[in-house]
Protein backbone atom coordinates (compact mmCIF):
# COMPACT_ATOMS: atom_id res chain seq x y z
CA UNK A 1 0.00 0.00 0.00
CA UNK A 2 1.45 3.37 -0.96
CA UNK A 3 1.76 6.30 1.43
CA UNK A 4 -1.16 8.73 1.42
CA UNK A 5 -2.30 11.92 3.08
CA UNK A 6 -5.15 11.60 5.58
CA UNK A 7 -7.65 14.47 5.84
CA UNK A 8 -10.55 14.71 8.31
CA UNK A 9 -12.79 17.64 7.24
CA UNK A 10 -15.33 19.14 9.60
CA UNK A 11 -18.01 20.01 7.03
CA UNK A 12 -19.38 18.75 3.73
CA UNK A 13 -17.98 21.76 1.87
CA UNK A 14 -14.52 21.14 3.31
CA UNK A 15 -14.76 17.50 2.29
CA UNK A 16 -15.70 18.37 -1.30
CA UNK A 17 -12.81 20.82 -1.57
CA UNK A 18 -10.34 18.29 -0.19
CA UNK A 19 -11.56 15.47 -2.43
CA UNK A 20 -11.51 17.58 -5.59
CA UNK A 21 -7.71 17.36 -5.64
CA UNK A 22 -6.29 14.80 -8.12
CA UNK A 23 -5.81 11.35 -6.60
CA UNK A 24 -8.17 11.89 -3.65
CA UNK A 25 -10.74 9.35 -2.45
CA UNK A 26 -13.49 9.45 0.16
CA UNK A 27 -13.33 7.06 3.13
CA UNK A 28 -16.52 6.06 4.97
CA UNK A 29 -16.99 2.41 5.98
CA UNK A 30 -13.97 1.40 3.90
CA UNK A 31 -15.25 -2.13 3.24
CA UNK A 32 -14.43 -1.95 -0.48
CA UNK A 33 -11.83 0.83 -0.70
CA UNK A 34 -9.43 -0.64 1.85
CA UNK A 35 -9.44 -4.00 0.08
CA UNK A 36 -8.64 -2.24 -3.19
CA UNK A 37 -5.82 -0.30 -1.56
CA UNK A 38 -4.29 -3.38 0.08
CA UNK A 39 -4.33 -5.16 -3.28
CA UNK A 40 -2.71 -2.24 -5.07
CA UNK A 41 -5.80 -1.70 -7.25
CA UNK A 42 -6.62 1.71 -5.76
CA UNK A 43 -3.68 3.99 -4.99
CA UNK A 44 -5.08 7.29 -3.70
CA UNK A 45 -2.76 10.15 -2.80
CA UNK A 46 -5.24 11.43 -0.23
CA UNK A 47 -7.99 9.87 1.88
CA UNK A 48 -10.79 12.23 2.89
CA UNK A 49 -12.44 10.71 5.97
CA UNK A 50 -16.16 11.59 5.95
CA UNK A 51 -17.22 8.96 8.50
CA UNK A 52 -17.82 11.56 11.22
CA UNK A 53 -19.58 14.30 9.23
CA UNK A 54 -22.75 15.40 11.06
CA UNK A 55 -26.25 14.90 9.68
CA UNK A 56 -25.44 12.11 7.21
CA UNK A 57 -26.46 9.17 9.41
CA UNK A 58 -30.22 9.81 9.60
CA UNK A 59 -33.28 8.07 8.20
CA UNK A 60 -35.94 10.73 7.68
CA UNK A 61 -39.63 10.38 6.76
CA UNK A 62 -40.64 13.04 4.24
CA UNK A 63 -43.96 14.94 4.01
CA UNK A 64 -44.77 13.36 0.62
CA UNK A 65 -44.55 9.87 2.12
CA UNK A 66 -41.04 9.26 0.85
CA UNK A 67 -37.88 8.55 2.80
CA UNK A 68 -34.50 10.26 2.87
CA UNK A 69 -31.51 8.17 3.90
CA UNK A 70 -28.21 9.79 4.82
CA UNK A 71 -25.14 8.48 3.01
CA UNK A 72 -23.51 7.34 6.28
CA UNK A 73 -26.44 5.19 7.42
CA UNK A 74 -25.13 1.64 7.87
CA UNK A 75 -26.61 -1.08 5.69
CA UNK A 76 -27.58 -3.17 8.72
CA UNK A 77 -29.32 -0.29 10.48
CA UNK A 78 -31.36 0.53 7.39
CA UNK A 79 -32.40 -3.09 6.78
CA UNK A 80 -33.37 -3.54 10.44
CA UNK A 81 -35.36 -0.32 10.69
CA UNK A 82 -38.88 -1.73 11.07
CA UNK A 83 -40.70 1.23 9.54
CA UNK A 84 -38.36 1.27 6.54
CA UNK A 85 -38.58 -2.49 6.01
CA UNK A 86 -42.38 -2.42 6.05
CA UNK A 87 -42.50 0.40 3.50
CA UNK A 88 -39.75 -1.00 1.24
CA UNK A 89 -39.53 -4.76 1.88
CA UNK A 90 -37.73 -5.48 -1.40
CA UNK A 91 -34.92 -3.10 -0.47
CA UNK A 92 -34.57 -4.58 3.01
CA UNK A 93 -34.49 -8.04 1.47
CA UNK A 94 -31.73 -6.97 -0.91
CA UNK A 95 -29.66 -5.46 1.92
CA UNK A 96 -29.95 -8.61 4.03
CA UNK A 97 -28.86 -10.81 1.12
CA UNK A 98 -25.68 -8.79 0.54
CA UNK A 99 -22.32 -9.50 2.16
CA UNK A 100 -21.91 -10.89 5.69
CA UNK A 101 -23.43 -9.54 8.88
CA UNK A 102 -20.11 -8.02 9.89
CA UNK A 103 -19.78 -6.15 6.61
CA UNK A 104 -23.39 -4.92 6.72
CA UNK A 105 -22.65 -3.45 10.15
CA UNK A 106 -19.74 -1.43 8.70
CA UNK A 107 -20.78 -0.64 5.12
CA UNK A 108 -22.60 2.61 4.40
CA UNK A 109 -25.44 3.41 2.04
CA UNK A 110 -23.30 5.82 0.01
CA UNK A 111 -20.43 3.36 -0.24
CA UNK A 112 -22.76 0.56 -1.34
CA UNK A 113 -23.88 2.66 -4.30
CA UNK A 114 -20.28 3.16 -5.43
CA UNK A 115 -18.67 -0.22 -4.76
CA UNK A 116 -16.56 -1.43 -7.65
CA UNK A 117 -16.88 -4.57 -9.73
CA UNK A 118 -15.78 -7.94 -8.35
CA UNK A 119 -14.35 -9.08 -11.70
CA UNK A 120 -11.30 -11.22 -10.92
CA UNK A 121 -9.25 -9.59 -13.66
CA UNK A 122 -9.93 -6.15 -12.19
CA UNK A 123 -8.54 -7.38 -8.86
CA UNK A 124 -5.44 -8.96 -10.43
CA UNK A 125 -2.74 -6.36 -11.18
CA UNK A 126 -1.02 -8.87 -13.49
CA UNK A 127 -4.06 -9.03 -15.79
CA UNK A 128 -5.07 -6.62 -18.52
CA UNK A 129 -8.07 -4.58 -17.40
CA UNK A 130 -9.34 -1.42 -19.06
CA UNK A 131 -11.36 -0.52 -15.97
CA UNK A 132 -8.26 -0.56 -13.76
CA UNK A 133 -5.68 0.54 -16.35
CA UNK A 134 -7.31 2.15 -19.42
CA UNK A 135 -5.94 0.98 -22.75
CA UNK A 136 -4.42 -2.29 -21.50
CA UNK A 137 -7.19 -4.54 -22.80
CA UNK A 138 -9.70 -6.90 -21.18
CA UNK A 139 -8.40 -10.36 -20.25
CA UNK A 140 -11.92 -11.34 -19.21
CA UNK A 141 -12.96 -11.43 -22.88
CA UNK A 142 -10.93 -14.58 -23.47
CA UNK A 143 -10.73 -15.83 -19.90
CA UNK A 144 -13.02 -17.04 -17.15
CA UNK A 145 -16.16 -15.06 -17.92
CA UNK A 146 -19.19 -17.18 -17.08
CA UNK A 147 -20.34 -14.63 -14.48
CA UNK A 148 -19.87 -11.56 -16.64
CA UNK A 149 -22.32 -9.22 -18.38
CA UNK A 150 -24.99 -10.15 -20.90
CA UNK A 151 -26.48 -6.64 -21.25
CA UNK A 152 -24.83 -3.32 -22.06
CA UNK A 153 -21.28 -4.63 -22.29
CA UNK A 154 -18.64 -3.50 -24.77
CA UNK A 155 -15.45 -4.91 -26.23
CA UNK A 156 -13.57 -2.80 -23.68
CA UNK A 157 -15.25 -4.30 -20.58
CA UNK A 158 -17.69 -7.06 -19.69
CA UNK A 159 -17.71 -6.64 -15.89
CA UNK A 160 -20.90 -6.48 -13.81
CA UNK A 161 -21.98 -4.20 -10.99
CA UNK A 162 -21.94 -6.07 -7.65
CA UNK A 163 -24.54 -4.27 -5.52
CA UNK A 164 -27.75 -5.98 -4.38
CA UNK A 165 -29.04 -2.77 -2.78
CA UNK A 166 -28.94 -0.80 -6.04
CA UNK A 167 -31.25 -3.18 -7.92
CA UNK A 168 -34.54 -2.41 -6.08
CA UNK A 169 -33.44 1.22 -5.77
CA UNK A 170 -33.26 1.48 -9.56
CA UNK A 171 -36.66 -0.19 -9.87
CA UNK A 172 -38.28 2.27 -7.44
CA UNK A 173 -36.87 5.46 -9.03
CA UNK A 174 -34.64 6.30 -6.06
CA UNK A 175 -32.74 9.59 -6.30
CA UNK A 176 -29.18 10.34 -5.20
CA UNK A 177 -28.36 13.75 -3.71
CA UNK A 178 -24.84 14.88 -4.62
CA UNK A 179 -22.79 17.75 -3.24
CA UNK A 180 -20.12 18.97 -5.65
CA UNK A 181 -17.88 21.90 -6.43
CA UNK A 182 -20.74 23.70 -8.19
CA UNK A 183 -23.38 22.99 -5.55
CA UNK A 184 -25.97 20.31 -4.99
CA UNK A 185 -27.63 18.27 -7.72
CA UNK A 186 -29.64 15.08 -8.04
CA UNK A 187 -29.51 12.03 -10.30
CA UNK A 188 -31.58 8.87 -10.26
CA UNK A 189 -29.91 5.63 -9.20
CA UNK A 190 -30.70 4.34 -12.68
CA UNK A 191 -28.63 7.16 -14.21
CA UNK A 192 -25.85 7.15 -11.60
CA UNK A 193 -23.88 4.24 -13.04
CA UNK A 194 -22.42 4.20 -16.55
CA UNK A 195 -22.19 1.45 -19.11
CA UNK A 196 -18.57 0.78 -20.13
CA UNK A 197 -18.50 1.91 -23.77
CA UNK A 198 -14.94 3.03 -24.56
CA UNK A 199 -14.31 4.44 -21.05
CA UNK A 200 -14.95 1.58 -18.59
CA UNK A 201 -12.69 3.22 -15.99
CA UNK A 202 -15.57 5.64 -15.29
CA UNK A 203 -18.06 3.70 -13.19
CA UNK A 204 -20.45 6.58 -12.54
CA UNK A 205 -21.41 10.09 -13.58
CA UNK A 206 -19.73 11.58 -10.50
CA UNK A 207 -17.08 14.24 -11.04
CA UNK A 208 -13.93 14.80 -8.92
CA UNK A 209 -14.94 15.94 -5.45
CA UNK A 210 -18.58 14.88 -5.81
CA UNK A 211 -19.93 13.50 -2.55
CA UNK A 212 -23.13 11.50 -2.21
CA UNK A 213 -24.88 12.97 0.84
CA UNK A 214 -28.23 11.17 0.75
CA UNK A 215 -30.50 8.77 -1.04
CA UNK A 216 -34.19 9.58 -1.45
CA UNK A 217 -37.13 7.32 -2.22
CA UNK A 218 -40.16 9.05 -3.75
CA UNK A 219 -43.52 9.03 -2.04
CA UNK A 220 -45.11 6.50 -4.40
CA UNK A 221 -42.35 3.91 -3.89
CA UNK A 222 -44.01 2.58 -0.73
CA UNK A 223 -47.13 1.84 -2.79
CA UNK A 224 -45.50 -1.42 -3.91
CA UNK A 225 -44.92 -2.70 -0.37
CA UNK A 226 -47.69 -5.32 -0.46
CA UNK A 227 -46.20 -7.03 -3.52
CA UNK A 228 -42.43 -6.58 -3.52
CA UNK A 229 -39.58 -9.12 -3.61
CA UNK A 230 -35.87 -9.34 -4.28
CA UNK A 231 -34.53 -12.70 -5.46
CA UNK A 232 -30.85 -13.52 -5.78
CA UNK A 233 -29.07 -16.55 -7.23
CA UNK A 234 -25.50 -17.10 -6.10
CA UNK A 235 -23.00 -19.91 -6.29
CA UNK A 236 -22.98 -20.31 -2.51
CA UNK A 237 -25.70 -19.33 -0.07
CA UNK A 238 -23.55 -17.40 2.38
CA UNK A 239 -22.46 -13.95 1.22
CA UNK A 240 -21.47 -14.45 -2.42
CA UNK A 241 -22.29 -11.87 -5.06
CA UNK A 242 -25.22 -12.49 -7.37
CA UNK A 243 -24.91 -14.58 -10.50
CA UNK A 244 -28.20 -12.89 -11.38
CA UNK A 245 -30.84 -11.17 -9.27
CA UNK A 246 -34.21 -9.52 -9.76
CA UNK A 247 -36.29 -6.92 -7.94
CA UNK A 248 -40.04 -6.90 -8.59
CA UNK A 249 -42.67 -4.53 -7.26
CA UNK A 250 -46.32 -4.73 -8.29
CA UNK A 251 -49.35 -2.60 -7.56
CA UNK A 252 -52.34 -4.94 -7.92
CA UNK A 253 -55.92 -3.71 -7.84
CA UNK A 254 -58.97 -5.92 -8.30
CA UNK A 255 -56.91 -8.74 -9.76
CA UNK A 256 -55.07 -6.56 -12.30
CA UNK A 257 -51.52 -5.22 -12.30
CA UNK A 258 -51.89 -1.43 -12.37
CA UNK A 259 -48.16 -0.70 -12.18
CA UNK A 260 -44.95 -2.73 -12.17
CA UNK A 261 -41.36 -1.93 -11.27
CA UNK A 262 -38.61 -4.33 -12.34
CA UNK A 263 -34.82 -4.37 -12.34
CA UNK A 264 -32.10 -6.98 -12.77
CA UNK A 265 -28.72 -7.36 -11.10
CA UNK A 266 -25.61 -9.30 -12.06
CA UNK A 267 -26.27 -8.84 -15.78
CA UNK A 268 -24.61 -5.51 -16.61
CA UNK A 269 -22.20 -2.84 -15.38
CA UNK A 270 -25.17 -1.13 -13.71
CA UNK A 271 -28.52 -2.17 -12.23
CA UNK A 272 -30.68 -2.90 -15.27
CA UNK A 273 -34.16 -1.36 -15.28
CA UNK A 274 -36.55 -3.53 -17.31
CA UNK A 275 -38.94 -0.88 -18.61
CA UNK A 276 -40.21 -2.86 -21.60
CA UNK A 277 -41.20 -5.65 -19.24
CA UNK A 278 -42.99 -3.18 -16.97
CA UNK A 279 -45.09 -1.97 -19.88
CA UNK A 280 -46.11 -5.53 -20.75
CA UNK A 281 -47.32 -6.14 -17.20
CA UNK A 282 -49.35 -2.93 -16.85
CA UNK A 283 -53.01 -3.92 -17.20
CA UNK A 284 -52.27 -7.66 -17.24
CA UNK A 285 -53.43 -10.33 -14.83
CA UNK A 286 -50.72 -11.48 -12.42
CA UNK A 287 -50.29 -14.86 -14.04
CA UNK A 288 -47.43 -17.02 -15.32
CA UNK A 289 -48.09 -16.24 -18.98
CA UNK A 290 -47.73 -12.49 -18.47
CA UNK A 291 -44.66 -13.00 -16.29
CA UNK A 292 -43.02 -15.11 -18.99
CA UNK A 293 -43.64 -12.50 -21.67
CA UNK A 294 -42.26 -9.79 -19.41
CA UNK A 295 -39.12 -11.82 -18.71
CA UNK A 296 -38.51 -12.37 -22.42
CA UNK A 297 -38.86 -8.64 -23.05
CA UNK A 298 -36.47 -7.81 -20.20
CA UNK A 299 -33.70 -9.92 -21.78
CA UNK A 300 -34.56 -9.27 -25.43
CA UNK A 301 -31.30 -7.38 -26.04
CA UNK A 302 -29.10 -9.74 -24.04
CA UNK A 303 -26.17 -11.52 -25.66
CA UNK A 304 -23.34 -13.54 -24.12
CA UNK A 305 -19.99 -11.86 -23.60
CA UNK A 306 -18.23 -15.20 -23.30
CA UNK A 307 -19.12 -18.52 -21.71
CA UNK A 308 -22.28 -17.12 -20.13
CA UNK A 309 -25.16 -17.87 -22.48
CA UNK A 310 -26.83 -19.61 -19.52
CA UNK A 311 -27.22 -16.31 -17.66
CA UNK A 312 -29.81 -15.07 -20.14
CA UNK A 313 -32.21 -17.93 -19.50
CA UNK A 314 -31.38 -17.90 -15.79
CA UNK A 315 -32.18 -14.18 -15.53
CA UNK A 316 -35.52 -14.77 -17.24
CA UNK A 317 -36.38 -17.53 -14.80
CA UNK A 318 -35.34 -15.50 -11.77
CA UNK A 319 -37.45 -12.56 -12.92
CA UNK A 320 -40.46 -14.86 -13.33
CA UNK A 321 -39.79 -16.23 -9.86
CA UNK A 322 -39.56 -12.75 -8.35
CA UNK A 323 -42.81 -11.74 -10.04
CA UNK A 324 -44.57 -14.89 -8.89
CA UNK A 325 -43.52 -14.34 -5.28
CA UNK A 326 -44.34 -10.63 -5.43
CA UNK A 327 -47.81 -11.35 -6.80
CA UNK A 328 -48.43 -13.76 -3.92
CA UNK A 329 -47.77 -10.96 -1.46
CA UNK A 330 -44.87 -9.75 0.61
CA UNK A 331 -44.22 -12.10 3.53
CA UNK A 332 -44.35 -10.89 7.09
CA UNK A 333 -41.04 -10.27 8.79
CA UNK A 334 -40.06 -13.01 11.19
CA UNK A 335 -39.33 -12.15 14.86
CA UNK A 336 -36.18 -10.16 15.42
CA UNK A 337 -32.94 -11.98 16.11
CA UNK A 338 -30.72 -11.05 19.06
CA UNK A 339 -28.83 -7.82 18.50
CA UNK A 340 -25.32 -8.04 17.08
CA UNK A 341 -22.69 -6.59 19.42
CA UNK A 342 -21.43 -4.55 16.47
CA UNK A 343 -24.75 -3.07 15.36
CA UNK A 344 -26.96 -0.47 16.98
CA UNK A 345 -30.16 -2.38 16.25
CA UNK A 346 -31.50 -5.89 16.52
CA UNK A 347 -31.47 -8.08 13.46
CA UNK A 348 -34.47 -9.26 11.51
CA UNK A 349 -34.85 -11.50 8.54
CA UNK A 350 -37.36 -11.59 5.74
CA UNK A 351 -38.75 -15.01 5.02
CA UNK A 352 -37.85 -16.02 1.47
Amino acid sequence: MKNFEYVRPATISEAVTAAAEPGAAYLAGGTNLLDLMKGGIARPNRLVDISHLPGLDRIERLPDGGTRIGALVRNADLAHDDEFAKAYPGIAEALLSGASGQLRNAATVGGNLLQRTRCGYFYDPASACNKRAPGTGCDARGGENRLHAVLGWSEACIATHPSDFCVPLAALDAVVEIEGRTGRREVTVEALHRLPGDTPERDSVLEPGDLIVALRLPGDAAGFAAHARYIKVRERTSFAFAVVSAAAGLRIEQGTIRDARLALGGVAAKPWRARAAEQILAGASPRAEAFGRAAEAALADAKPSGDNQFKIKLAQRILVRALTLAAAGTPQRVPALPASPFSSKAGALIDA
